[in-house]
């Protein structure tokens, strides 16, 4: 198996295959609208006007599993990232990355890299006390919270997966490299 055998649902739950993808390098996250980490919206987006056109994509999964912070409908969703962000990013239907319920590529990508690259003893601490109160991470290798990034090669590997901490402009020299 790799990435592109998964299929995901874009926002108007439309089957998209990561095929679709190939030969680009790609942000995987999991999101929320209300959470603390939300104006990590603002850093992917100026990753992604500065470096779209040289062929990197960021995928948008919003996810309610953590302290139910992303609610509302896929299209209220959309819209406050579009109106408060100005994302213009592909945004996809909201899924579970943990558990039962788990996105099948979320399980997939999991799998290839089980811990969180955390940048500074501030960002580690601050993780441990999140991990104490995220209710699905029940596993190695579960997502901890929103905001979990994973960077994907442009021959689909999975090569790093950053901390809701670790901020996305401090992802740019690998995305660069990538590139």
């Amino acid at each position: 198996m790799s990435i592109y055998d998964y299929s995901v649902k874009n926002r108007n739950s439309e089957e998209v295959s990561m095929s679709d993808y190939k030969g680009k390098v790609l942000i995987i996250v999991n999101t929320a609208t209300g959470c603390g980490f939300t104006p990590q919206y603002e850093g992917l987006e100026n990753l992604y006007k500065k470096y779209h056109d040289e062929g990197l994509e960021i995928l948008d999964f919003p996810c309610n599993q953590f302290g139910k912070q992303a609610p509302g409908s896929d299209d209220e969703i959309h819209e406050f990232c579009q109106l408060k962000y100005n994302t213009s990013f592909d945004q996809f239907s909201k899924i579970d990355v943990n558990g039962e319920n788990e996105l099948p590529l979320y399980k997939y990508i999991k799998e290839q890299i089980k811990e969180d690259v955390i940048d500074g003893i501030k960002n580690k601490m601050a993780m441990s006390a999140i991990e104490k109160i995220s209710t699905s991470c029940e596993k190695d290798g579960d997502i901890k919270w929103n905001f979990t990034k994973f960077l994907v090669d442009r021959e689909g590997n999975v090569v790093e997966r950053y901390s809701p901490t670790y901020k996305p402009e401090d992802m740019e020299d690998k995305i660069k490299e990538l590139l």
